[in-house]
């Protein structure tokens, strides 16, 4: 990070993607513009969450960060900042990877909502059997 202004990660969890940036500071996390308390209502659990790979890594204090999330509701949105926040350290320190890796931080969730098919009523719900 010797010429760089800032570090970069990208998270995605069901229909949420979140972009990290990660510029040298003192802990102030910002989503979508606002400060992240604010962003999930006071809800301080989710904050938590989010500070969990700087927290593995000792590093809560060393980095401003500033995310922009879209999609998917509140805990997806969670589960891609904190894979994007682990991403952005692991390109910063790759000697983190292993530690991120044993805390579950690096792998992305694949589930997805499946689609609806023609015919049924959702994606594998049909309709109700009729005998007469």
């Amino acid at each position: 990070m010797a010429d760089k202004k800032y570090i970069y990660g990208l998270g995605r969890r069901k229909a949420a993607s979140a972009r990290a940036r990660l510029y040298k500071g003192k802990g102030e996390i910002t989503i979508n513009g606002k400060p992240a308390l604010d962003y999930f209502s006071g809800n301080k659990t989710m904050l938590a969450e989010i500070t969990d790979p700087l927290a593995l890594a000792q590093k809560q204090k060393d980095y401003d960060i500033s995310i922009r999330v879209t999609g998917g509701g509140l805990a997806g949105q969670v589960d891609a900042i904190k894979l994007a926040i682990s991403k952005a350290l692991q390109t910063e320190a790759p000697d983190l990877r292993p530690v991120l890796k044993k805390a579950g931080f690096v792998k992305r969730d694949p589930r997805e909502k499946e689609r609806k098919k023609y015919g049924l009523r959702s994606a594998r719900k049909k309709e109700q059997f009729s005998k007469r």
